[in-house]
């Protein structure tokens, strides 16, 4: 595609439809395929070309994270049952390579290094662990956590991964040597209420921009009836070398949303997923504004998305089975 970017211009694609509501979805990095993670507990596989669909099984519970090889050449999912199986992304009928358990409970995040040597994984034993992506083998744990890791995300140097967990620590870690650095205070993101007696919110997604000047943390804020889905979409942005806090990125009127997915476009613009009980949106913000500049909605509420690697398609997995696919342009 060689449209120009321009998210005010955002408009629907054709979308894919599964008989059973989706909970994750990536594109692969070649950009021919975009996968989904459905209640169902298969991987669904669709490709842009034709739009012909394959589904595969191999997990015991619902996929929440998707990975890939940087070639594309392998897909590797994660599950809330703890497990990690490498497939071959573009095979007719994929059968599994690998499986590993890599986590106890679940895994709720996994990403892959910029070199593509490693994989990165987070999950609700409070522990992040990096592994071989060729062989699955366990490179290292990272330790110090102390509650559930919603989420990992390299920097795009390499040098650093960063995690974020259910009461608002970011923590930043050295990849050769596995040790923490620093920590970035998402707390906002974090409730504790005590007539429920629950923890609520937590860091559900972390973006790092393109040229690794601003890092983003995206979950919720204003819980005042978390079992009740009352709570409004925020994300966090920081300068990544002096980590001040730029700005506390607010979606007004959304009284029943959470940012599921961030990321930070080429031109710095936060885009995020926003899904819950007031519907589904994909809202972009300037990094000197706290309300954001443009609002989309969707048909139905959001659970997770994705940038096509040219940088204007965005897939989006829904509770209604559909994996919608919307254009950051004009036609």
């Amino acid at each position: 595609m060689t449209t120009t970017l321009d998210v005010k211009q955002t408009r629907s694609l054709p979308e894919h439809a599964h008989d059973r509501p989706l909970v994750s979805c990536r594109f692969e990095p070649q950009g021919r395929f975009v996968f989904a993670g459905s209640e169902d507990r298969t991987v669904v596989r669709w490709s842009l070309a034709d739009g012909a669909k394959a589904s595969v099984a191999g997990h015991e519970s619902w996929v929440k994270a998707i990975a890939f090889t940087k070639d594309g050449a392998q897909t590797i999912t994660a599950g809330y049952d703890g497990r990690l199986v490498w497939w071959p992304t573009d095979a007719e009928k994929p059968e599994p390579i690998r499986s590993l358990d890599a986590h106890q409970g679940w895994v709720r995040s996994a990403c892959t290094s910029p070199d593509g040597a490693l994989l990165a994984t987070g999950g609700n034993d409070h522990a992040v662990r990096l592994w071989n992506i060729q062989d699955g083998s366990l490179v290292r744990e990272l330790a110090g956590h102390e509650r559930h890791v919603y989420s990992v995300q390299f920097h795009p140097s390499g040098q650093w991964l960063l995690s974020g967990d259910l009461v608002g620590v970011v923590k930043q870690w050295d990849v050769a040597t596995g040790q923490a650095v620093r920590t970035f205070d998402a707390k906002p993101l974090h409730t504790y209420e005590g007539g429920q007696q629950v923890d609520f919110g937590g860091v559900r997604s972390l973006a790092v921009s393109p040229d690794g000047t601003l890092v983003a943390a995206a979950g919720l804020h204003k819980a005042t009836n978390p079992l009740g889905a009352v709570h409004e979409p925020l994300a966090l942005l920081w300068e990544w070398e002096t980590q001040k806090l730029l700005q506390s990125h607010i979606a007004e009127g959304i009284t029943g949303g959470v940012l599921w997915r961030a990321v930070l476009l080429g031109d710095n613009t936060l885009m995020a997923a926003s899904g819950g009980s007031s519907g589904g949106f994909l809202l972009f913000w300037k990094s000197d504004k706290d309300k954001e500049f443009h609002r989309f909605g969707l048909p139905v509420l959001a659970r997770d998305m994705d940038v096509h690697p040219d940088g204007l398609r965005i897939a989006t997995a829904h509770h209604d089975g559909k994996l919608r696919i919307t254009c950051l342009s004009a036609a």
